[in-house]
């Protein structure tokens, strides 16, 4: 299973994301542009020593991006679906996306992916960290499939 970020504008969510890769055995795909240059020391902060055990790919594209993932399922994480994670059956391999901070995904891109899940949030407010719905999402993914670490 793999945490894929689009466009990520905020070097600390995506350190932060890189370590929770690291904890629950996950690869993290990066697809650019990013809003802030990779060597970013904000990024290692995030991150800390963690960084040496997370498999990283940075991507040019979305495209160069989907090449890559071959078939893998692609479940696109949005405050736009209707549909649980928490009833939601997910593969051991799924790829679990989310997109920018300020914007999410544009419709290409929504529309490319093969399902779309929703963390259900109270509704007076409009979305949640970046890192930490990569972390429900992936726990309850790993959880569903059986891969949480032992």
């Amino acid at each position: 299973m793999r945490i894929a970020l689009y466009e990520p504008e905020i070097a600390g969510n995506v350190g932060a994301v890189m370590r929770l890769g690291a904890c629950l055995g996950a690869g993290v795909d990066l697809i650019e542009p990013m809003g802030f240059a990779w060597d970013d020391r904000r990024v290692r902060r995030a991150a800390m020593d963690y960084i040496d055990h997370v498999e990283v790919a940075r991507h040019a594209s979305f495209d160069a991006f989907r090449a890559a993932a071959g078939g893998s399922r692609l479940v696109l994480f949005t405050t736009k679906a209707s549909h649980s994670p928490y009833d939601f059956a997910f593969h051991s391999d799924d790829v679990l996306l989310f997109g920018k901070e300020s914007a999410g995904v544009p419709a290409a891109v929504a529309e490319a992916c093969d399902a779309r899940v929703r963390i259900p949030i109270r509704a007076e407010v409009r979305s949640m960290n970046l890192a930490t719905a990569a972390a429900i999402a992936l726990s309850e993914a790993l959880r569903q499939t059986g891969g949480l670490p032992g």
